[in-house]
């Protein structure tokens, strides 16, 4: 009943998403056929919502899986370095190639980001293992660093503008047109799936992995780069949604335990429900204006996980 409960609330929550907004949308002008009514939907409505639905599953999914794959549970995308090493490889086709496609645009910032995160994890071999809470700590001052040198770039060549956008998570935007992109997330949801069995040997540790046969160093290098090309792709569409990635899946491990491919979906559905109820609140708290969707997250994210430090440590 409760991952039901969790379908029900992601299917009533992508309803009133179609629905609520400055433009006054009704099923009574839908019906009656209003060109204007159409109009919104198709144009605004739907595309703002399938990108909320595809942008919150995909973050989920990738920090459930990082958690897994580096046995770590405050570890995400954004804790790593990773993002920040999108933003970079972002700026850096800004600056050498300013008229460069998106599809450009994302290869550059994918391999920026993979090329972080492995820098990273080699660095991470040098940290204490007992204390879980030193490597996101480690890859938060990793991310700042680059984050430094993004800034330094940007305010060098002036591009502050380009870069604050990017920090902040905004679907307002978001219309026919400039959200299609998002589409090529979802072969990583497939290819994920199908090595979910892989990631949870992989999650027991280096040594179970290579006895049970699995080839621990192709699968983190293979589930690393869908992780930065996913990301990127989030990061160049919407910008960045922070303490998605941890907050959800700790959450669902909580209440349906750490079976990564029994809860994958189920991962997917709640990191859109999430997404979706911070972006109904964006539209509306200062109504008819509009929040970034990034900083309800930020509020109710950082909420969240407070309250999980917390319960882990009266646990």
């Amino acid at each position: 009943m409760k991952r039901i409960s969790v379908f029900l609330l992601f299917c009533i929550l992508m309803i009133t998403s179609l629905f609520v907004g400055t433009h006054e949308l009704s099923i009574a002008g839908l019906l009656a056929g209003v060109p204007e009514a159409w109009m919104v939907l198709v144009k605004i409505r739907l595309p703002r919502t399938i990108s909320l639905v595809i942008a919150g599953s995909i973050v989920s999914l990738c920090g459930k899986v990082m958690q897994h794959l580096l046995q770590n549970k405050f570890v995400a995308a954004e804790a790593v370095g990773l993002s920040d090493s999108a933003r970079l490889g972002i700026l850096m086709v800004m600056l050498f190639l300013p008229n460069g496609s998106v599809l450009l645009r994302t290869a550059v910032a994918a391999l920026f980001a993979y090329l972080g995160v492995l820098l990273f994890l080699s660095i991470s071999r040098l940290l204490p293992k007992d204390n879980p809470m030193m490597l996101p700590l480690a890859g938060v001052m990793f991310g700042n660093i680059i984050g430094a040198v993004s800034g330094f770039l940007a305010y060098r060549y002036q591009l502050v503008q380009n870069v604050s956008s990017w920090l902040q998570g905004n679907f307002a935007t978001i219309t026919v047109g400039q959200y299609e992109w998002l589409y090529l997330i979802i072969p990583v949801f497939f290819l994920l799936y199908f090595v979910t069995y892989e990631i949870t040997i992989a999650g027991l540790g280096e040594d179970v992995a290579r006895s049970l046969g699995i080839n621990y160093g192709f699968l983190r290098m293979f589930v690393l780069g869908l992780v930065a090309f996913a990301s990127s792709i989030v990061l160049l569409m919407v910008g960045q949604l922070p303490f998605l990635g941890i907050v959800v899946p700790n959450m669902i491990g909580i209440f349906f335990g750490d079976h990564l491919k029994n809860n994958l979906w189920l991962t997917c559905f709640a990191g859109s429900s999430f997404l979706l109820i911070c972006d109904l609140l964006a539209r509306t708290v200062i109504a008819p204006y509009e929040m970034p969707v990034s900083v309800i997250a930020g509020m109710i994210g950082g909420s969240l996980l407070l309250g999980l430090l917390f319960w882990r440590q009266i646990r």
